[in-house]
This record gives C-alpha cells, sequence and structure tokens, in this order.
C-alpha cells in the first residue's frame, strides 16, 4: 500500500495494480479488469474510476489529483471515463441476460462463460439471439434439444470412437436417418464455430467495405435530366450538388482496418441519403483460406478421424460461414466502424471547442460588433472595455446613395466613444461590409483614431439573441442588436460570450448530425467544464450562465449563490460559499479552487460591509465567525475576514500547506504575485528541488507545484494570455489576388478529420489536407493524431491550388508560428 499527503491530510493510494479496490462500488466495477489502454497504466485506470465513483469531476481530478492519475490530461481521463462507462453498459446487460436465461431454464456453464466473455453489445446480442423470447429455434439449439451435442464433441475430441449410427432413433423426426443426425451435429459445430473468438478475429482482417451510388440515386438522377424543363431549376441544381458531394464513394472499396473515420461517416450519410448502397465484402480467396485454416488448424480434431468425419466438419465450416459468420460481421463491422468514427469526430469536436474557447481575451479598449445584412442593415453595438452596452444603431452600407451619409454616421460613433476595433460577424454580406470598412480605413476616414477590424465567427449568434437568457440579459434590446452584442462581445472575452450558447450550434467540427446526439452533447459539456474552471471565474463579478458551468457547480447552485450575493453583498472569503443553499461539501470541496476572490473588484460593491471587511484584514482585527446554520446540521464557524490565498488557483485543503512553504522562504501571503516573493521562492526552488521541499511541507510534488505556480504568478493571471489572440486587419486581399506557391499566414479556422481550415484572409478558408500536416512540421507536443491542429492557432502556409469557379484553396503547412 502507497500512501501520500494532500493539503495535509493523509491519503490512501490504491494497491499497485492487481485486485480492485476494497471499496463499496456497484459490482459492474469488475468491469474495470477489462479496462486497458496502451499508454496507461492500470493502477491509474482504477484510481480514475475510484475517484469518479467519489463524484469528483474531471477539472478537479486533472488540477487537484494529478499523482493519482499520473499527470494525464482531461481528454485522457475522459477515454478513460468513457470506455468504463460502455464497459459497465455492456455488463449490466449481460447480467440481465443472464437472470433472463436462469429464469428460462436455458443457461448452461458453457453459455454463461460466452455471455461473461463478450466485450460489446454486438457481441452480447450474437451470442444470445437464438435464446430471445419470439425467436424460432435455432438449428443448433434444436439438435441440442435431441441430444447430438455430446456427438459434435466426441467429434472434435475422440472421433475414433464416434459411431453415428448409434444415435439414430427410427421415427423420431431429426434422428431418423445418419443423414439427420449428421446434420444435427453440422449445426452444432457450425453455432460453435461462429461464436468462437479465435475464429472471428482470423476472418476479420480481410474484411472490406465497399460503397456504390444506389440505382434510386441513378433514376432520380435520368429522372431529374428527363424533365428538366418542367422543373425550376434550383431544385435540380441542389439535387446534383447532393450527389456530386459523394462522387468519391461511388466505387469505394476499403478494408476496414484501414478506412478512415471521415469516409465511415460520408458513408453513413450517402447511405442514410439513399445516394450511396454500402456491402461488407469478404473476398472469395478469403473463404477458401479460412476453410483450410479451420479445417487444418482451429477445428482440426484430435484424434484421427474418418473421410466422412472430416466431411461434417468440413460442411458445418460452410455452413457457419455462409448462414452465421458473414451476417454476424457484416453488422458488426458497421457498427465497430461507426463507432470509432464517432468517438474520433467527437474528439475533433472536443479540440476545436478547447481552442475556440480558451482564444485570448482582447481587453482594455471599445469594441464595434457589426451584424452584416443586406435589406435590414448592419446592426452595430458599440461594447465597453467591460463588455457594457454603450450605444446601439443600425447603418445601411449597401443601400447606393446612402452609404456617404452612414460613413459619416460611423465615424461620428467611433469618435465618440473613441472605439478603434471593429468586430464583423461572418454571416449574409461579410465580405461587403469588410471592403466597406477597409475602404474607409484607407483612406484615413477615422482620422486620428487608428481603426482596424477582425472578421469572427458569428455561428450561434441569432440563435442566442432569441434565447430566454438574451431575453433577460438584454430585455431592452431588439434580438438582432443583440446578435451585434454577442458577436463583439467574442472577441473580448470569448469564453464569457461562447458559454451562453449551445456548443453544437458555435459552427465546430464535421458530421455533427452523423454522431450520437447524447455522446457529442455529454463531452462538449464536459470540455466547456474544463475551461471555465481551469481559466477561473472571479464569484463577486461573473453571470450566472458563466457560473453554473464550474466544476462542482450547476444551474441551481449558481442562481443560490447570485441570490446570496444580492442579499448579502460580494463574497469576502472562499469559506462563505458554504453558507450558500445547496452547498454541501463535496460541491465546496469540487469549486472552491475554481473561484476566485479578487481585493479589487470588491471595492465596487454596493454593500457598506465590504469595507468595513477588508479594514479588519489590513489591520489585523479579530474576525466573529458566521455560525453556518441548518437543519439537522451543526454550526460551522466561517470567518469574515479576506484571505489573499483565494485569489490564486490553490486549493483551500492545501492552505495549510502553503503556509508552511511561506514560513519555509521566508514570505507572507500578502506578498501573493509580487516580484520580491517570486525571487525568493525561486531561490530556494534553485536551492533545493521540488521533491525535497514537498518533503520538509509534508505534501506531494504535484500539489507543492501548484502551490508554487499560485503564490508566484501576478495577480489577475489568465492561462488563456498564453494563447493566441484575435488579428486584427486594415485591409483585405481576394483569391484572385493568390498565386500558387505564396507563403501566408493565417489561423486555423475549424478542424476536420480530414483536414483544418485555416483563414488567410481572403474571405475563404483555405484546406490544408491531413496528408499535408505531417510529424515533422508540429511541435512534439502536438503529434498526436486528434491533436494535430486546432482553431485559433497561427501557421504559416504555401498556397497549392486556387480553384476560382469552385471557392477552392489548397495548402501545405509549412510550421506552427508559436
Amino acid at each position: 500500500m502507497r500512501t501520500w499527503r494532500s493539503g495535509g491530510h493523509q491519503r490512501q493510494k490504491l494497491p499497485l495494480p492487481q485486485g480492485l479496490p476494497n471499496q463499496k462500488f456497484p459490482k459492474n466495477l469488475k468491469s474495470i479488469k477489462h479496462l486497458e489502454f496502451p499508454s496507461v497504466n492500470k493502477w491509474v485506470c482504477v484510481n480514475i474510476v475510484t475517484l469518479l465513483h467519489e463524484e469528483n469531476t474531471i477539472p478537479f481530478i486533472v488540477r487537484y489529483r494529478k499523482e493519482m492519475i499520473n499527470h494525464l490530461d482531461a481528454d485522457a481521463v475522459r477515454d478513460v471515463q468513457m470506455v468504463y462507462d460502455e464497459l459497465c453498459s455492456v455488463a449490466k446487460k449481460t447480467q440481465s441476460v443472464i437472470r433472463t436465461l436462469k429464469k428460462d431454464g436455458v443457461l448452461t456453464p458453457e453459455l454463461e462463460n460466452s455471455l461473461r466473455s463478450c466485450r460489446s453489445a454486438d457481441e452480447l446480442d450474437h451470442v444470445n439471439a437464438p435464446y430471445k423470447k419470439g425467436s424460432k429455434l435455432s438449428k443448433a439449439r434444436r439438435a441440442k434439444a435431441l441430444g447430438l451435442e455430446d456427438a459434435a464433441t466426441a467429434l472434435m475430441n475422440t472421433p475414433h470412437n464416434l459411431d453415428l449410427r448409434a444415435w439414430v432413433k427410427p421415427g423420431t423426426e431429426g434422428l431418423s436417418s445418419v443423414e439427420d443426425v449428421s446434420t444435427g451435429v453440422v449445426h452444432i459445430l457450425a453455432d460453435m464455430i461462429a461464436k468462437d473468438s479465435d475464429t472471428l478475429t482470423y476472418i476479420k482482417t480481410c474484411v472490406t467495405i465497399q460503397s456504390s451510388v444506389s440505382k434510386s440515386a441513378l433514376n432520380k438522377k435520368e429522372q431529374g435530366k428527363s424533365d428538366q424543363g418542367c422543373k425550376k431549376p434550383g431544385d435540380e441544381q441542389n439535387k446534383n450538388k447532393d450527389l456530386d458531394k459523394f462522387h468519391l464513394y461511388f466505387d469505394f472499396t476499403c478494408n476496414i482496418k484501414r478506412i478512415q473515420s471521415h469516409q465511415t461517416l460520408a458513408i453513413n450519410r450517402g447511405e442514410s441519403l439513399k445516394i450511396l448502397t454500402v456491402k461488407v465484402n469478404i473476398p472469395d480467396r478469403v473463404r477458401s483460406d479460412f476453410t483450410l485454416w479451420c479445417i487444418n488448424n482451429r477445428w482440426r480434431p484430435k484424434t484421427f478421424a474418418k473421410e466422412e468425419l472430416r466431411a461434417i466438419i468440413s460442411n458445418a465450416v460452410e455452413d457457419s460461414y455462409k448462414r452465421l459468420i458473414v451476417p454476424f460481421l457484416t453488422r458488426s463491422c458497421r457498427t465497430k466502424l461507426t463507432s470509432a468514427a464517432e468517438k474520433e469526430s467527437i474528439a475533433m469536436f472536443v479540440r476545436n471547442l478547447r481552442q475556440r474557447l480558451l482564444v485570448c481575451p482582447v481587453r482594455g479598449c471599445v469594441i464595434m460588433g457589426v451584424d452584416p445584412g443586406y435589406r435590414h442593415g448592419c446592426k452595430l453595438a458599440i461594447l465597453s472595455p467591460t463588455s457594457q452596452i454603450l450605444h446601439t444603431d443600425v447603418v445601411y452600407l449597401h443601400n447606393s446613395g446612402q452609404q456617404h451619409r452612414e460613413a459619416e454616421k460611423l465615424r461620428h460613433l467611433m469618435i465618440q466613444y473613441s472605439c478603434s476595433k471593429v468586430v464583423i460577424g461572418n454571416g449574409t454580406a461579410c465580405r461587403e461590409t469588410e471592403a466597406f470598412f477597409s475602404d474607409l480605413i484607407s483612406r484615413r476616414f477615422f482620422h486620428p483614431l487608428d481603426v482596424s477590424y477582425i472578421i469572427t465567427n458569428e455561428a450561434g449568434a441569432s440563435i442566442y439573441s432569441v434565447s430566454p437568457e438574451a431575453v433577460k440579459e438584454m430585455p431592452d434590446l431588439d434580438p438582432n442588436l443583440r446578435s451585434a452584442v454577442s458577436i463583439g462581445r467574442r472577441v473580448q472575452d470569448p469564453l464569457a460570450e461562447l458559454v451562453k450558447i449551445d456548443p453544437k450550434h458555435i459552427g465546430i467540427g464535421t458530421y455533427q448530425h452523423d454522431v450520437s446526439a447524447g455522446a457529442l452533447k455529454a463531452a462538449l459539456d464536459g470540455v466547456v467544464q474544463e475551461c471555465v474552471s481551469f481559466v477561473g471565474v472571479d464569484i463577486n463579478i461573473c453571470s450566472e450562465t458563466l457560473m453554473r458551468h464550474v466544476a462542482g457547480l450547476n444551474a441551481g447552485r449558481a442562481q443560490s449563490i447570485t441570490e446570496w450575493r444580492e442579499k448579502n453583498g460580494a463574497f469576502i472569503n472562499r469559506e462563505q460559499l458554504k453558507l450558500v443553499k445547496g452547498m454541501g461539501p463535496k460541491s465546496f470541496q469540487q469549486c472552491a479552487g475554481f473561484i476566485r476572490i479578487n481585493p479589487l473588484t470588491l471595492n465596487s460593491s454596493k454593500t457598506g460591509n465590504v469595507q468595513r471587511c477588508i479594514t479588519s484584514f489590513f489591520f489585523s482585527v479579530p474576525d466573529k465567525p458566521v455560525a453556518k446554520k441548518g437543519k439537522g446540521k451543526v454550526g460551522v464557524s466561517i470567518p469574515n475576514s479576506l484571505n489573499p490565498l483565494d485569489q490564486t488557483c490553490i486549493h483551500p485543503e492545501s492552505y495549510n500547506v502553503a503556509q508552511r512553504f511561506l514560513s519555509l522562504v521566508g514570505g507572507s501571503v500578502d506578498q501573493i504575485g509580487n516580484a520580491c516573493l517570486r525571487q525568493c521562492v525561486e531561490n530556494k526552488v534553485k536551492a533545493s528541488c521540488v521533491d525535497e521541499l514537498a518533503r520538509a511541507v509534508d505534501t506531494t510534488p504535484e500539489t507543492l507545484q501548484l502551490i508554487i505556480d499560485g503564490l508566484t504568478q501576478p495577480p489577475g493571471f489568465d492561462i488563456r494570455q498564453n494563447f493566441g489572440q484575435a488579428d486584427f486587419k486594415r485591409g483585405i486581399v481576394s483569391m484572385s489576388d493568390l498565386q500558387v506557391g505564396a507563403v501566408l499566414t493565417g489561423r486555423v479556422d475549424n478542424t476536420t478529420l480530414f483536414g483544418s481550415f485555416v483563414d488567410i484572409g481572403v474571405g475563404r478558408a483555405g484546406l490544408i489536407h491531413k496528408s499535408n500536416i505531417t510529424l515533422d512540421k508540429l511541435p512534439v507536443s502536438q503529434r498526436r493524431r486528434s491533436l494535430a491542429l486546432g482553431p485559433g492557432e497561427r501557421v504559416e502556409v504555401r498556397v497549392l491550388n486556387v480553384d476560382l469557379q469552385r471557392g477552392r484553396i489548397g495548402l501545405d503547412l509549412i510550421r506552427i508560428l508559436q
């Protein structure tokens, strides 16, 4: 047994790595025996499952329990959780099937072993299919009911002693002749062969998937040509476009081990639209190889067998292959391919969303958000540096005869509010609006202001503008003007704004409607919680919408915190969270480290007791504890003074360790973030390594490193400052200006399973095909397949080809700009 200390409290670590933890978990925790990852130790998997069963959130586990998970990141922990949930689901279903079969009196030890060895729902259904209620009695079960199972066993083990004539019973259907007995034995052996894992593994290596254009799609295309004069040209053009999207799969064949995830999803979509016909094929040569392998190896009798008995085995192999194995492989291969493709697609969504949420905010300047449009004009919203709405308006930039007047209006607004940054949504009329601003900037129309602009993704802005949250936040604004506000705020603070929108509406990833909606929502909600938690929230100024995404909180607790804040004033310290309705010990433990109490924001509070509490802290006035009282609970003493550690990422459970470390380095809590304390800490770490210091203060190196980071980071530290910031520009370039071979810089706009789209400032994103994203061009930290490129990353690219007619740009990745 190994132990460690965290936050001054001794914790017990699970044994390495044999056996299950001696804790009261559900019975299906035994599924962890099959929870294996090539790059994750088994003891880590056990710890992750243990932590999850203790209702710990992934952000809390990743930040404050690093020693238990061997420093895995959130994606790796989420992968373990996903696989474990699948195993638990199969285990639960297996138990249900075993109970049912036992109740029906058909469960045998061999059948139970077969059921318990299943690792997927498909395998379980395959084994259980003959025993389902309402299904016909299978040929193998009928033969077993006649007592021929012993004959089949004897054929494989002791064929030299087997005489089929001894099993003949004249007048009994199925046993009236040697031929009937032989047929029954064939059916039993065929069933055994089809359910043997080694046999299925052997043949899976040769399976291919094939897609072709469906007859119905061809007929519709031909019918469309003949009726071209009778139908609207737009309808016909749209149908042809649908067909053209799948032309790569009109004659497509690939081994299931080499097919790519985006190909699987594309084939599935084409099949659902009845454009493609899909088949799982096993080449003819494989059939003969498989038969020989079974007869001469896997299903070879243990002793000498007569010719007629060898013929029975050969017939059983043929029957099993044609009647049982091929249909099963067809079903299971499609299911497994789709499942694997969905997982990779969801991983790409997660990657893209995280990159989008963690874009560095643009702070300290007034911003104009523009929702472009033609007939109804361009909606404007001027926002203060703190995202407050200063002014909203509508200008008609694309109506001839009004452009000069509208330009003057723009100049007046921008000079009045000292606004030099413009954010334009990438929807309808985006390019025309960009050209309008670019022309004004080139003529120094806004002088003395140095104006620049950026195009941002406006996906989801319209949906948000009519949502109940938007109505509650901006009740007096027209929905169109709310969209302009949202567009501007997406650049000022992307995380705070994008959490208001359902992640599936943000416009990230591909094949969104072809993957499991539940799995996608769970993964995206998880990464939103991860991003919000790791960035941290100032509990006294953050919105209720943002707060509900903090680990350990939900909509109800966030509302209770808001209500407590409105009633009692600003929070003075983290301990006061325990006074909030619904905030139990577990919720407090999960959220406390991600919540900040910033002394600067307390000054803006309207409550009169805040200044008194600040004074009491700086002049060391003794605290007057507040008792937390509740039904059936013992009163808890809550201090009402500030604690400087509450503005850091250090968890309250480690405050005692932090105080011991400060004493060790000769610092104090009022020096947090300043250069003096930073120098003291650096000198101490240089003199003694982190491991030695951790032993000195009785904690783990991981916890101490987190404490060092919290003490030395400057006040208001934001992890997003290490990520790319929005790129503002003053002029435009069009696709016609591009030359093959030109080297450009751009920012990744979206990543898909087949490549990454890069905004190079020409109004159309270029595609870097995944074949051009090679390992030698990536930093070491990004050389995992699903983590190659993500939205927001700046890259240097070379133009490979430009197709003006189709509006496509091919790019080659040169390097990632750090």
